[in-house]
């Protein structure tokens, strides 16, 4: 991955991550990794614990999905599941919640690498 993809990754997941707060969630981690991978945000949404999968991408790019968001298809949501797994095995400090979730989460920037629209999908998978 370039350093710019890299870049621009870790600055979606930024504004996610400040979004989230402002709506009252509580981020629980940022970028945990576990043996397998690593995981974007895990936050606390009243009592659901989410794992949030990040993606951004370019605005009249053309290439991939119009929509970052659909970058999230089964084989990487399986992964998602699998680290999630993982990040819960390990981390026996998490607090108290009564259900899991995973959200996916686009952020597409225009080509003067501002936002331009961000689309969470709730459960999404």
């Amino acid at each position: 991955m370039t350093q710019k993809r890299l870049s621009t990754g870790r600055r979606a997941e930024q504004l996610v991550a400040e979004r989230l707060e402002a709506a009252g969630w509580r981020i629980v981690a940022r970028n945990p990794r576990t043996r397998q991978g690593e995981l974007d945000i895990v936050a606390l949404d009243g009592g659901t614990l989410v794992f949030v999968e990040v993606k951004a991408g370019r605005a009249g790019a053309g290439h991939g999905p119009e929509r970052p968001v659909l970058s999230v298809g089964p084989r990487k949501q399986l992964q998602v599941r699998r680290l999630a797994a993982a990040f819960m095995a390990a981390r026996r400090d998490l607090p108290r919640y009564a259900e899991i979730r995973f959200d996916a989460v686009g952020v597409t920037f225009d080509r003067a690498d501002r936002p331009v629209a961000i689309e969470h999908i709730e459960g999404a998978f």
